[in-house]
């Protein structure tokens, strides 16, 4: 498969276009159709000579996801399961602004991406690794979650301006009310720091004024506690937020619902996530996703406050969204706020995150799982 368009910087492109003594000027014609545009066939690209389009499509391919399913809940989520090209499924969330979350403003949306077709890290509470790890996702398919999402926003604006009689033309010109993602958390399928250059190249591209223009302080990195790779973000120039994948702040906790803390162990991720402070200075968001009767007692919030100081993190508590076939379950709600409370008496910055998606299937992978066992039983 040739290499896709999408997955090419800035850089790369001058370079090919120059071996083809095409004009610079072509190139930025190229990228507005890509990244404002949004452009989905090399013959929507009017303004670029059909020669050089040509070209182009011998040299590139010009890779789109397909939604394959929707679901949407009450509370505006929007879940989307996209269809690769090879057949594979992964999926996107589109989440509204909340105060747990990491939009900065009320008009926010953050659009949580993901890096692999399914995860090899197994964390026992999650549906993305229950069919196992099939790959990591191309640099084209992780850029392309968030054009696609954007794409679809463009189309339901178009939509609802139909029905209140305003012109509905999907016009592709870049516009304010079409870019509906202003942030990106890496923490859908898979383990994004097993996909390191991939991720790493993919989040440039949509970092860039060129591309996505997402700040680089709007994207969130989430690991499940790979020491090595952290230290390889943390002399990344770009400031990236980092979140870590905790849900457990002792090893005895860890080891029972995460099998990487087994080779990764509290002391050195502790020490990595140090190592990272260092030279970021920025602070680290401890994700914990509360699961009734492993983790959600009130015993575990002292440990966890002596790891978010040693850290200067912050907490950011989930109530856990059941999986089918899996035994975990949410705790009530007054347990919930019974162990925020518990944190900020500690004097932890803390944030508990009220329903978002629980009526959609929102917990990584289950879309994609629920849709994959429905087609097997079909053929």
């Amino acid at each position: 498969m040739p290499t896709d368009i999408k997955s090419l910087t800035r850089e790369e492109l001058e370079a090919q276009f120059k071996s083809w003594n095409e004009p610079a000027f072509r190139v930025a014609q190229l990228l507005d159709w890509l990244y404002a545009r949004r452009a989905t066939t090399w013959d929507a690209m009017s303004n670029l000579p059909k020669i050089l389009r040509e070209k182009l499509r011998e040299n590139f391919s010009f890779q789109n996801l397909e939604l394959a399913r929707k679901q949407g809940a009450g509370d505006t989520t929007q879940k989307f399961l996209w269809k690769l090209a090879d057949g594979a499924f992964i999926e996107s969330v589109l989440i509204p602004a909340n105060p747990a979350l990491y939009g900065e403003a009320s008009d926010r949306h953050t659009l949580c991406i993901s890096t692999q077709v399914g995860c090899a890290y197994g964390c026992r509470f999650c549906a993305s690794g229950l069919d196992g790890w099939k790959r990591n996702l191309g640099v084209h398919e992780i850029v392309e979650q968030i054009l696609a999402t954007e794409r679809w926003h463009e189309i339901e604006n178009s939509k609802l301006k139909a029905e209140n009689g305003e012109p509905s033309a999907i016009s592709h010109q870049p516009s304010a009310d079409s870019r509906i993602v202003n942030n990106i958390v890496v923490m859908g399928m898979g383990e994004p720091l097993a996909n390191y250059d991939n991720l790493i190249k993919a989040l440039k591209i949509l970092n860039a004024p060129w591309g996505g223009g997402i700040g680089a302080r709007r994207i969130t990195i989430s690991t499940s506690g790979l020491a090595p790779q952290i230290r390889k973000l943390a002399v990344e120039p770009m400031q990236f937020r980092l979140a870590i994948s905790l849900h457990g702040a002792t090893d005895e906790v860890r080891n029972r619902i995460m099998p990487v803390n087994k080779k990764y162990p509290l002391t050195e991720l502790t020490a990595a996530c140090e190592d990272y402070q260092k030279l970021k200075g920025r602070m680290i968001t401890l994700e914990y996703i509360l699961i009734a009767g492993i983790n959600d007692s009130l015993e575990q919030t002292r440990p966890l406050a002596t790891l978010a100081k040693k850290l200067y993190a912050k907490v950011n508590l989930i109530p856990y969204n059941k999986v089918e076939d899996l035994p975990w379950v949410r705790p009530a709600e007054e347990v919930c706020e019974r162990f925020l409370a518990a944190l900020e008496k500690l004097d932890v910055t803390a944030t508990l995150r009220r329903e978002k998606g629980g009526d959609i299937d929102a917990a990584c992978g289950q879309l994609r799982l629920k849709t994959e066992r429905e087609l097997a039983k079909a053929e």
